[in-house]
């Protein structure tokens, strides 16, 4: 782009909220591709007649209107303005809509054969051959009963600790301390305060061995988690354990696991799985967060939570059963469904299966407690208390595995859900239950505040 300085237009590109999940290499390869694109009041930018849009467009200077749903064209969140953005995105033209210049108005744009620029960095480093999970759910032996875990850059994070990271670092620090015969058949945690991950004030020379294995160069370090496990008993064919984690001398996590030998017994099955479609004919959640994130439809700033939040795909892939393109501004029902699968192949250890799945189990349970409460300018903010696990049957974590969550009731600001995981063959491989504190915020300005 020879109109404006690179550095200037890298600048703008910063201030871009689809832009920030990306890094600064990303930013200056998109700003050399921009072209620019200038239009007269009244001009139509793009027309819903048109076969197929150029590319995303980003707008620089002036203001644009989407001609929206009846009864909403004048509704604010339809006027676009500097550092708006809409078009073709990466996954195609999903919506088919008017966009006009109500102004002057100059855009910068991304042409279609570019696009591939907006992509995030796959899950798995292609230079180490284990999976993100697994590098996650490496545990430093510090002493006997003693572990350092970490918090990686690509994990999913949000200002604090992810709850799925406490329940399966601590699970696996619980499970190198037992023998191998010996398989979590339960758990029972409870989150006592966030973990940080700001590494601001923490001394990375402690590290450098572990980050040597774990991070490459370009990473960043956050502040380490210990995890000190207490041997509660060890019999012939059960094993407990208890998991205190620390980090900057504070017991932010607890964690009680049950370990049991594999023994014959009675086998009998009540709970039944529900029919659904095949995951593989199901649209993943990074595919339809990323339409999501280019739908001129849905309101500007729930668009731009969404593109400020999405950092980079999650290590589980994830298909709705139910897809549901809510502008989280409408009530739904304090129920879920969705297949979901490590990304990348696992290797056979049951024990580290568990923790995947564990790690899993948390990613969107508690908002199921919030859903019947949605309204307009509401912010709830689920923080989890207390998770219980209890494994059933053998899993494997890197094929498909259907969770069927239910909240059964809100109450004196805490919600109870229960869930159940099934594998392809239906068999009940999980069951599970947590509680979560719901924080309400009521704004005009919605707070960007949200797992998803």
């Amino acid at each position: 782009m020879k109109t404006e300085s690179s550095s200037s237009v890298v600048e703008f590109l910063e201030k871009v909220p689809l832009l920030h999940r990306l890094t600064s290499s990303s930013l200056k390869k998109i700003a050399q591709v921009l072209v620019f694109k200038r239009y007269e009041r009244g001009d139509y930018v793009v027309g819903r007649d048109e076969e197929e849009m150029e590319g995303v467009y980003f707008i620089l200077e002036g203001q644009a209107q989407v001609l929206g749903p009846v009864g909403e064209e004048n509704c604010s969140e339809f006027f676009l303005k500097p550092f708006d953005y809409f078009g073709r995105g990466i996954f195609g033209n999903v919506y088919a809509v008017d966009v006009v210049a109500v102004s002057q108005l100059t855009c910068l744009l991304l042409t279609c054969d570019h696009c591939h620029l907006l992509e995030t960095k796959p899950i798995c480093d292609l230079d180490n051959q284990r999976s993100l999970l697994e590098r996650i759910l490496y545990m430093d032996p510090l002493d006997l009963n003693v572990f350092r875990g970490f918090t990686l850059p690509n994990a999913p994070a949000l200002g604090k600790v992810f709850g799925g990271q406490f329940v399966a670092q601590g699970l696996a620090a619980a499970s190198k301390t037992v023998e191998f015969m010996k398989l979590v058949h339960s758990l029972h945690a409870y989150f006592l305060l966030s973990g940080d991950t700001n590494s601001k004030d923490f001394n990375l020379n402690m590290l450098l061995l572990a980050s040597t294995l774990l991070f490459s160069s370009e990473s960043s370090l956050a502040v380490p988690i210990i995890y000190e496990v207490s041997r509660l008993r060890d019999g012939n064919n059960f094993a407990t354990r208890r998991v205190d984690a620390r980090q900057k001398g504070k017991t932010i996590f607890t964690l009680f696991a049950s370990f049991q030998r594999e023994q014959q017994g009675f086998d009998h099955l009540e709970s039944n799985m529900p029919h659904m479609l095949p995951p593989e004919t199901l649209v993943s959640r990074d595919e339809m967060l990323q339409r999501r994130m280019t739908d001129h439809l849905i309101p500007r700033y729930y668009r731009n939570k969404v593109a400020t939040q999405y950092t980079a795909p999650l290590p589980i892939d994830i298909r709705f059963c139910e897809p549901n393109y809510s502008t989280e501004e409408r009530k739904s029902p304090s129920r879920l469904k969705y297949w979901f699968k490590a990304r990348g192949e696992l290797s056979d250890d049951q024990a580290l299966h568990r923790c995947v799945v564990a790690f899993a189990s948390d990613l969107m349970y508690a908002f199921i407690s919030s859903d019947p409460h949605r309204k307009k300018g509401m912010s709830a903010v689920p923080v989890s208390l207390d998770h219980s696990m209890w494994f059933h049957r053998p899993l494997r974590a890197d094929d498909w595995l259907l969770f069927v969550m239910v909240n059964l009731t809100a109450s004196q600001s805490r919600g109870l859900a229960t869930g159940e995981m099934f594998n392809r063959k239906g068999e009940l491989v999980v069951s599970l239950k947590q509680e979560a504190l719901l924080k309400e915020t009521v704004t005009s300005n919605p707070i960007l505040d949200s797992k998803l």
